[in-house]
């Protein structure tokens, strides 16, 4: 029991926003004349237990609370700007349920340029009495602050702090109050060929000067421009005027933001920005105007050394027909290839073929076609001739950066290397490495190295720094130097790593530090303001005012980040709907009003413009019947497009559980929840999930959920620090009425990085769809997964099949497998790479977590397999890199063939003990080399059924080529280079 009370009614949360310090008398009536300071502001607490956050603090509503995880204990109001303040009111519900009490709390405030608190009131016990005082108790401070703490250190009535409503009554003192005003642009009707100039007055309505500052004034969401504000007195203006070029013709919400780097303390910063009522209108020039609009290769997925052909679709989006005779212009790699392109009337689109054919590479390549490459047509627009896209050969996906390892680089510090056996669990840095191995700097001055061997405009650090002393995390930086020259600090963070103790239950990890620990490394980005070309020095160095105790360095990755995407004609963009980038302020409700907007049909297209856009509530469709947060309708007929993953950006800051009016528990407070026919393309989505399910089942969320049902596509979506991000399936028994198994699914071009869990899981009867040039990085259950579950309308129909998982890479599962496949028929594994699983195969397919069975045919082709397999549940049970797990039921109709085993950790090849038969499994052009702790192929003593080898060679494992276990009803046929079977 939370609390003492006097029936056994039930009491339901509060939502705190924000705190101040407060007495516990009765209000006075100069109190009562102050302003309540503390509605509405941001609210946070040292902690908060189950389902009572900070945020129902100040809701306006005494039947919600915050309580505390324990004594002592605090919870702050930031103001924004210093008060002078009266009194701090503290209520809890007077209903007589809740039963007197005390507390003892002490009221703390700091300044607006102050950096610690200050004692207000000291400690006292203040008694709450429902037929009393109703509750209500008042606490009288003095002082001038900007952020207000309450203290608990004790309560008779709960084992925590505990408010129902928070209010801080006082003035604001004197600060500025930066505001735009009167917005308009030259010429007021423009085309796509005139400069456009957007002027503004930018006025300080408050009661002392402002220094000087900037105005940045954005187009359809995004920056265009700034200008500079000089310093202003008390109720003055000044003119601005922000030049911000030609623009493509369409529709164009303009805002100004004042002081966009929250630089100027004010008495009310949420007034800086200012939206037109009525958008720019950008007409089209009368002219010609030649865009691409996409690249055809012939053979679509060709093989390494194969010769490709290409055709490019030219499109006239202009108003005038343009000659024959122009060049269109495909370059890949070092390879030009030119066709000359026929006329083209106005609003007409031709295919261009490209003479000569470029050679296939592995790992594939950019495709990136010009229309009039020669420049010989004076065109409206000269910035829309170029499109790009990826072509996938060979194994692996064709990601647009290149990976450094810092092992390989050159560097001042400490190699760590992995034990022989790659022990994963106990705090092993080098075993969670890429390649298993890492660089650690302990000193100032130390570095690691790497040159580029392309343009570079953008770095991802896979790094490790220590974790805070009461866990939780925190943050340092490190030096980036591009060829000697600083360039910037690179912020890091240990907040969503460290997961500690010694249970094989991913849910039993806490984020309370305490023996051993894993999942120590995460990835910080930062995207450069310049390019650096091929062959620059990249350093990362810690220098003095770098101050982690230790920094671990895995890899990074350097990449060519394109210009944010200009919005397309027809999407409207969410800034319309009141969402304004880069500002703190939770934008999901404007998010959701456009894709309502889009659904219902009165917009075509969903548009995200680039900036970082707060969410904090999961996007899905409003339920007229209200039939709970665990029933949820997800979205459908929607269109969701963006800048690019690197430029438009949803994040959360609350935590999934911290998250008061969570739509559904499970699948967290951000990203969108999918019903049918949903398209999203180039855009990031950033939870804020720090652990599975330990500490109270805080689960972090899911990115992308829902049923899914038929012609959704989802690319170019960066998902990181989710608990999962897809999971695709609903059970039938959640409103069978929308029963929608996902059907023709497709995600290409994902980047999934850093889970608790799944990267991407096909469950619930998923059929007949894809995972398709796409990379995972340290995920916490399987990267890839096909669950064909029993959890369906119909378990005849509704199976897990002809799904396919085709030209992935994946690194670093930190928990269970590369890809799994549990039951169903006509699954397909095809041309990934695997590499550096923590404790479980690369590949497996199993009946565990009890499946529909397996029949047909399952394929695994053409994959490669590098450091995997390894040691799990006590570390007793030895996985190999591939490995076949009947629990309980058969395992029929395997192939596994043109696939390269190499370096892993136990077996190859392992067939388990388990239940069922593995019949009939064919193993064709296969190469093992190097199982370090165990054998090239293994059959174990319980494992029943029968293989057949074709090609297959072995070499350098330590336990044999192909070894059966005694009493194990397991038959090989074939035998790798001429050897037999060991029993």
């Amino acid at each position: 029991m939370r609390w003492k009370r006097l029936t056994g009614q039930s009491i339901t949360g509060l939502l705190i926003a924000g705190m101040v310090s407060v007495g516990l008398l009765p209000v006075a009536a100069s109190a009562a004349e102050a302003t309540d300071l503390a509605r509405g502001k941001p609210v946070v607490a040292s902690g908060s237990h189950g389902g009572f956050p900070a945020a129902n603090a100040n809701d306006g509503k005494v039947d919600s609370y915050w309580e505390s995880n324990g004594l002592p204990a605090d919870l702050t109001v930031k103001l924004g700007a210093d008060a002078d303040l009266e009194s701090v009111v503290v209520k809890l519900n007077p209903d007589p349920i809740w039963g007197s009490r005390t507390q003892d709390i002490q009221v703390l405030g700091r300044a607006q340029d102050g950096t610690a608190f200050t004692s207000l009131r000291a400690r006292a016990g203040y008694a709450f009495n429902p037929s009393g005082n109703q509750n209500t108790v008042t606490i009288p401070v003095d002082g001038r602050v900007a952020d207000l703490q309450l203290k608990f250190f004790a309560n008779t009535g709960a084992p925590g702090g505990q408010i129902a409503e928070v209010q801080v009554l006082g003035t604001a003192a004197p600060n500025p109050d930066l505001t735009v005003s009167a917005l308009s642009w030259s010429p007021s009707s423009p085309s796509e060929t005139d400069d456009i100039t957007v002027e503004g007055t930018v006025r300080n309505a408050g009661s002392a000067s402002s220094p000087a500052t900037t105005v940045n004034v954005s187009l359809g969401g995004v920056v265009v421009g700034s200008a500079p504000v000089g310093p202003l007195a008390a109720g003055a203006s000044a003119p601005v005027s922000v030049e911000v070029g030609k623009r493509p013709q369409g529709s164009y919400t303009v805002s100004a933001l004042v002081d966009p780097t929250d630089t100027v303390v004010e008495s009310d910063n949420a007034n800086n920005s200012r939206t037109t009522a009525s958008p720019l209108m950008v007409g089209q020039s009368p002219g010609p105007d030649l865009e691409v609009r996409s690249i055809s290769s012939s053979p679509a997925n060709p093989a390494v050394g194969a010769a490709v052909t290409f055709t490019v679709a030219v499109h006239n989006r202009g108003t005038s027909a343009v000659s024959a005779g122009t060049v269109t212009r495909l370059t890949v790699g070092s390879t030009t290839l030119n066709g000359t392109t026929p006329a083209i009337a106005a609003g007409a689109t031709t295919n261009v073929t490209v003479g000569g054919s470029w050679t296939a590479a592995s790992g594939g390549a950019t495709l990136t076609a010009t229309a009039d490459a020669a420049n010989q047509v004076t065109e409206t627009s000269e910035t829309n001739n170029t499109f790009a896209r990826s072509i996938v050969v060979g194994r692996g996906a064709a990601v647009p950066y290149t990976e450094l390892e810092a092992e390989n680089a050159t560097y001042q510090g400490t190699l760590l290397k992995s034990d022989a056996e790659r022990t994963f669990g106990h705090t092993n840095f080098a075993t969670e490495s890429s390649g298993r191995e890492s660089v650690r700097l302990n000193s100032t001055g130390q570095f690691v190295e790497f040159t580029s061997t392309a343009p570079s405009n953008s770095v991802v650090v896979r790094n490790s720094i220590p974790d805070a002393p009461g866990g939780g995390g925190r943050e340092a930086t490190i030096s980036l130097y591009a060829d000697g020259q600083f360039v910037r600090k690179i912020d890091l963070s240990s907040k969503h790593s460290w997961l500690y103790g010694n249970t094989d239950s991913p849910e039993g990890l806490t984020n309370t530090p305490g023996g051993d620990a894993r999942r120590l490394f995460d990835e910080s980005h930062a995207l450069l303001t310049q390019t650096y070309p091929a062959g620059t020095k990249f350093r990362l160095q810690r220098d003095a005012s770098d101050n982690a105790s230790f920094y671990i360095i895995d890899l990074i990755d350097l990449e060519q980040v394109a210009a944010p995407s200009s919005q397309p004609s027809g999407c409207v963009s969410i800034t319309t709907y009141g969402a304004a980038a880069n500002d703190g302020i939770d934008d999901t409700a404007a998010i959701q009003r456009a894709v309502t907007a889009n659904q219902t049909g009165r917009i075509d297209c969903v548009w995200i413009p680039a900036g970082q856009w707060r969410q904090e509530q999961k996007i899905l469709t409003d339920d007229p019947l209200d039939r709970g947060q665990f029933n949820q309708v997800g979205i459908r007929d929607v269109t969701i497009r963006g800048a690019g993953m690197w430029h438009s950006q949803l994040y959360t800051l609350t935590p999934p559980h911290e998250a008061g009016g969570i739509n559904h528990p499970h699948e967290g407070n951000f990203g969108f929840d999918i019903d049918e026919n949903t398209q999203i393309s180039d855009i990031a989505i950033f939870g804020s999930g720090t652990i599975r399910g330990g500490d109270g089942n805080h689960e972090g969320g899911v990115a992308l959920n829902g049923r899914f049902g038929k012609d959704t596509k989802i690319s170019n979506v960066w998902i990181e620090h989710a608990n999962v991000g897809v999971w695709a399936g609903r059970d039938y028994t959640n409103l069978p009425e929308l029963w929608n198994p996902g059907d023709g699914v497709e995600f290409t071009g994902m980047r999934i990085r850093n889970t608790y869990a799944d990267g991407i899981n096909f469950a619930n009867g998923t059929r007949n769809s894809t995972v398709y040039n796409s990379s995972f990085r340290n995920t916490g259950d399987d990267a890839l997964a096909v669950w064909s579950s029993k959890y369906v309308k119909d378990q005849s129909v509704d199976i897990g099949h002809d799904n396919s998982f085709r030209n992935n890479t994946i690194q670093l599962p930190w928990r269970a497998n590369g890809i799994a496949i549990y039951g169903g028929y006509g699954n397909k594994i095809e041309n990934n790479l695997i590499s550096d699983t923590m404790n479980y195969p690369a590949i497996m397919l199993a009946t565990d977590h009890d499946p529909l069975p397996f029949s047909g045919q399952t394929l695994i082709a053409n994959n490669g397999l590098y450091r995997t397999g390894g040691a799990f549940w006590n570390e007793d049970q030895e996985f190999g890199a591939i490995t076949l797990f009947p629990q309980n039921l058969p395992i029929p109709g395997v192939t596994i063939r043109d696939t390269d085993i190499i370096d892993s950790t136990y077996d190859g090849i392992q067939f388990k003990t388990g239940g069922g038969l593995m019949q009939d499994v064919r193993i064709e052009n296969v190469r093992i080399d190097k199982s370090n702790n165990g054998s090239g192929i293994l059959a174990m003593g319980g494992a029943r059924g029968n293989a057949t080898l074709t090609n297959v060679t072995i070499t350098d494992s330590r336990d044999g080529h192909v070894l059966i276990e005694p009493g194990s009803q397991f038959t090989v046929t074939g035998a790798p280079n001429g050897a037999r079977a060991k029993r």
